[in-house]
């Protein structure tokens, strides 16, 4: 048999050689094969473990695809775009321009209590003087968003709410050259463009998109006017090695309809009491981003970005039940407040991951340095003129405030993922941070010697996390992350010269704990969530009076509280038949957030506030959702239902006189969403916000913008146009 073997070796290989011959000299018809199908809509998943330089194992997160949402992009619909993102807090108010929103019961304005990210790049306006995100991102520039909670937050920064990272889209790399316009309009006049270019040379491959868009509002003078520009060139020199330059800016300029009283508010929401007011950021932010796979076990991302721009406004700031009327006398209105902030934040980011094992377990080490340099120029209460259009002149060169706000601020980060078993991990990491705020300029009504004023910031913080792998794709996850809130510029600014400011005043602190079971089984995914939000120090005024009897308010520490809840996502999907398929989902989270201690003013007098509940905190927010599909259309129906909640501590249940306080009655809102892709290079989207007309508003400000009632939109629709090459 051994003599045999290669000889049959060789009758094999001839065979072989004979039978391509005759196939290759004959055509041969097939019979055709129909492959039927529903295109996979993935649109929420989990963060991987290890990604990039950070680690994301035990953490609460969410990986959000915006490409495969039915949901209405272009205007930024808040509740579309998280509705799997269980206990999301929206406040609904300026037209699609900003994302206001929070978790776990924090204050959704311009979603600052969040650490906001673009690409990795830090966009808050000002992380220790004026945290809020004003740079307004079109999302159709937008591939996925990333959300973890508080418990990552040693890696990222020390924010209660955790950290939104979106991720922008880059050049097809199948393709030399790429194109998108997505065109939207649709009600209350609007029209929306938005044009990408992308090309791949090689080692070097470019991305650009322009964007604008012009709207009236569901109110009367209300419109916004907007454009956005940006730029990415990425540079590969080698494989392991990558240098990414980026430019954005985005401009609006909103007029803004003013705050209703309740009576106003029931009888036509769309009224407006303003016609003269006007908000303008314009921001800058550009980046260089280094990226280098040094081993296969070892990488590290260096990051410089700056946040530049402008924050103009324009108020006749008073409260509803004020007119802003032509005076009879001089026959022109009154002058309006200006008020300008100039931003220049400049970041350092240095991140170095290392993996290394232990016997026969894999562990990762991620480490960084982040130094940030801020000057936060505010110059406020300017003396307008009397126009009606948007003009930031103002008749007297003085202004009321003119201070500037300067941080220095260096922190340093470890964390370290230990594999104990093959289904058992924990994390363990530490967070120093140290600086300093120095508060420095002129207010006209204020004695020039209290006005410098210096704070530290220097705060340990430690943290821990797990994941417990019960099968393949079920996990227990937990945690605990100690973080902090800095003072902000608000809360060291006296409003009146019967005002002052406790000199010990400290910056907020707490923790974020969290444990949770997630997972798929069958058609079932799943995510439930016990969390912990403990916030002390916060802040607020208290009235007294000094030794010659003289009424003062002092802005301090008024108490500390705690909100505690449940997060609940669930999605079940049946595939009905090759071309059909039908998607369930619940996301809600039950909350209960109170003052654990706290005293505050009320008038004349404190009144203690322990045991009240938590302003904007509403005991249940649950979106639900139902998405069918056949071939390559989709319709998708969401009802969202917001509790009732408070719009202050003393917990206010009728209404004032101005609308500023009292109870925020519960809402349900109904949205109509469809997609039809017509093949790859052409996409249609109709929707329909609010379908039943639901009369509503979500948060009664006490401030900015005005202090008020400040509806939503009510029923609007929708058309985009998806245009791929």
């Amino acid at each position: 048999m051994k003599k045999l073997f290669p000889f049959l070796v060789i009758i094999i290989l001839n065979n072989t050689y004979l039978t391509c011959q005759i196939l290759e000299n004959k055509v041969y018809d097939l019979d055709s094969i129909i492959i039927e199908g529903v295109r996979e809509k993935n649109i929420i998943k989990r963060l991987d473990p290890i990604q990039g330089t950070y680690i994301f194992s035990g953490k609460k997160n969410e990986n959000l695809s915006l490409t495969q949402m039915d949901a209405n992009i272009c205007e930024k619909n808040a509740r579309q775009i998280f509705s799997k993102v269980p206990g999301i807090f929206v406040y609904d108010m300026e037209g699609g321009n900003q994302m206001n929103i929070a978790t776990r019961g924090l204050d959704p304005h311009r979603g600052w209590e969040f650490n906001m990210r673009k690409d990795g790049i830090i966009i808050n306006s000002d992380m220790y003087g004026y945290p809020a995100s004003h740079y307004s991102i079109p999302l159709e520039s937008i591939e996925r968003i990333e959300l973890v909670r508080g418990t990552g937050s040693l890696q990222y920064g020390a924010q209660f709410g955790g950290m939104i990272n979106y991720i922008s889209k880059t050049a097809d790399p199948s393709k030399k050259f790429s194109f998108e316009n997505y065109s939207s309009f649709g009600s209350y006049n609007l029209l929306s463009n938005y044009i990408s270019f992308g090309t791949n040379l090689k080692k070097i491959k470019i991305y650009a998109y322009l964007s604008k868009r012009n709207r009236d509002g569901y109110r009367d003078n209300e419109h916004t006017k907007y454009d956005a520009q940006g730029i990415n060139l990425q540079y590969s020199p080698t494989k392991n090695l990558s240098l990414n330059f980026d430019y954005a800016r985005s401009f609006y300029l909103y007029q803004l309809p003013g705050p209703l009283t309740d009576s106003m508010f029931y009888a036509d929401p769309t009224q407006s009491t303003r016609s003269r007011n006007y908000f303008n950021p314009i921001i800058n932010v550009p980046s260089i981003t280094l990226k280098w796979k040094i081993s296969p076990k070892s990488k590290m991302q260096f990051v410089s970005s700056a946040l530049i721009g402008t924050r103009n406004s324009i108020l006749f700031d008073k409260p509803a039940t004020i007119q802003d009327s032509i005076n009879r006398i001089t026959l022109q209105y009154e002058n309006r407040q200006v008020d300008v902030d100039r931003f220049n934040s400049y970041t350092q980011e240095l991140r170095y991951l290392q993996q290394f094992n232990i016997g026969n377990f894999t562990n990762h080490i991620a480490g960084g340095l982040q130094l940030m340099t801020n000057d936060l120029h505010r110059t406020q209460l300017g003396k307008g003129s009397r126009n009606s259009d948007f003009d930031i002149n103002l008749v007297d060169p003085i202004w009321g405030r003119d201070l500037h706000f300067k941080t220095q601020n260096i922190a340093a980060f470890v964390e370290n993922n230990f594999e104990v078993t093959k289904n058992f991990s924990i994390n363990v990491g530490a967070r120093f941070e140290t600086g300093e705020s120095k508060l420095k300029g002129t207010i006209v009504y204020y004695p020039d010697n209290e006005i410098p004023v210096s704070i530290k910031h220097q705060y340990p913080l430690l943290g821990t996390s797990f994941t417990y792998h019960l099968l393949k794709k079920m996990e227990i996850y937990g945690g605990y992350s100690q973080t902090y809130r800095p003072l902000l510029f608000k809360d060291l600014i006296p409003s009146s010269t019967f005002e002052k400011i406790d000199p010990k005043i400290k910056d907020a602190k707490g923790y974020n704990a969290e444990i949770g079971f997630r997972g798929k089984y069958r058609f079932l995914q799943f995510d439930i969530t016990g969390f912990l939000l403990q916030y002390n120090n916060r802040f607020g005024t208290l009235a007294f009076t000094d030794a010659q009897n003289n009424f003062y308010t002092y802005r301090t520490n008024i108490g500390n509280s705690l909100t505690k809840g449940v997060e609940i996502f669930l999605q079940a999907y049946w595939y009905l038949n090759n071309v059909n398929k039908l998607t369930l989902f619940n996301s809600s989270a039950i909350m209960d957030g109170r003052y654990t201690s706290g005293t505050l003013k009320s008038g004349n007098n404190n009144i203690n506030i322990e045991g009240n509940k938590i302003e904007s905190v509403p005991n249940l927010i649950s979106r639900n959702g139902i998405t069918y599909q056949y071939r390559k259309f989709s319709i998708s129906l969401l009802h969202s239902y917001t509790a009732s909640n408070y719009a202050d501590a003393f917990n206010t249940e009728l209404p004032s006189r101005t609308g500023a306080v009292g109870l925020v009655p519960s809402y349900q809102v109904l949205d109509v969403n469809t997609t039809l892709k017509i093949n790859k290079m052409l996409e249609f989207k109709i929707g329909i916000n609010n379908l039943m007309n639901e009369k509503y508003f979500s948060k009664r400000p006490l401030f900015y913008p005005g202090p008020g009632v400040w509806p939503s939109d009510g029923r609007n629709g929708s058309v985009s146009i998806l245009l791929k090459l």
